[in-house]
């Protein structure tokens, strides 16, 4: 690997990047390597076995697990853009170099991903908020062909916008090293090392995380005020208790997602630092999905019964 400055007079040089993860810490990579390993499998088993029920059960066969098992392929797919280079790359063989074309190809993928992520949430609280607020046209409004409306655009809206975001990125000069303090190829460690005035692409950046995230977050916001205000006016405790039930799995995912991204891409550049950005990429890429199957499993008793059913007729 080539470390350092690249060769004067040609500041496109670098043919490929050096992702420094967890190099900082080498006494514990191979702990860090059985961890992330022992992660991912959790994650993709159980998320896998949601999605799975989600199209076997037929007490599944609702709008509710329609997007939850949308959710849980995303999170499979999310998941995989990252920790499986980290583990088998970076971790096994200790080979830390990425090619630009490797870098651009991940972070599109991540930012899309988080997309849809971004909006499939919002439009899961949109289902919860019709069934909550509007129970008698439930059926009508979120009939299946709105639901795979929904989930396409969720999965589709956000493509062409990463892809030029990600050009962006990629069309810049990188005249510092070329070494990145992160585990994966992000915005804000590649921003660090491109030279001039990287000012348009930081604006660049709030306005697609406003887009993306922001907006998304205030229509789950006055979904839930709805809800919040419905719940209210039921006339008993136990009703009250049954209806929030129905969306607290929900309204927990959101809080751990969205807190965690917004304070990565939404605060100043002058206040990012490589350690609290590692830190708070492996809370909404690793952590989190790896607990959603389990807050959506344990909460919810129609999925406990749908997966012991699964569970015995698979035996």
């Amino acid at each position: 690997l080539t470390w350092g400055k690249p060769p004067e007079g040609n500041l496109t040089a670098w043919k490929e990047f050096v992702l420094w993860g967890f190099a900082d810490v080498p006494q514990l990579q191979w702990f860090l390597f059985g961890l992330f390993f022992v992660i991912y499998m959790i994650i993709l088993l159980g998320n896998g076995t949601i999605l799975v029920i989600t199209k076997v059960e037929p007490a599944l066969q609702t709008p509710m697990y329609f997007f939850l098992g949308n959710f849980s392929f995303l999170e499979i797919s999310y998941v995989s853009v990252t920790l499986p280079r980290m583990i088998l790359v970076n971790l096994w063989t200790q080979d830390r170099s990425i090619s630009l074309l490797s870098c651009a190809t991940q972070m599109y993928f991540f930012l899309m991903f988080g997309a849809t992520e971004c909006f499939l949430l919002a439009v899961m609280s949109y289902d919860r908020f019709v069934v909550i607020c509007n129970p008698l046209h439930y059926p009508l409004v979120m009939n299946p062909k709105k639901c795979h409306q929904l989930a396409a655009g969720s999965w589709l809206g956000g493509v062409p916008v990463q892809i030029g975001q990600t050009w962006q990125i990629f069309s810049l000069h990188f005249c510092h090293s070329n070494q990145i303090n992160h585990f994966f190829c992000d915005i804000p460690p590649i921003l660090k090392l491109a030279c001039g005035d990287t000012f348009v692409h930081e604006v660049s950046v709030y306005v697609v995380a406003v887009l993306f995230a922001v907006v998304p977050f205030m229509l789950i916001l006055a979904s839930y005020s709805k809800i919040g205000l419905t719940i209210l006016r039921l006339p008993t405790a136990q009703g009250r208790a049954k209806a929030f039930s129905t969306c607290s799995s929900h309204l927990l995912v959101v809080v751990l997602f969205f807190g965690s991204a917004s304070i990565t891409y939404l605060r100043p550049k002058s206040n990012h630092s490589a350690g609290t950005d590692k830190v708070l990429s492996l809370l909404y890429t690793i952590v989190t999905p790896m607990f959603n199957p389990m807050i959506y499993s344990l909460r919810n008793r129609d999925v406990i019964a749908a997966l012991k059913r699964f569970i015995l007729q698979t035996c």
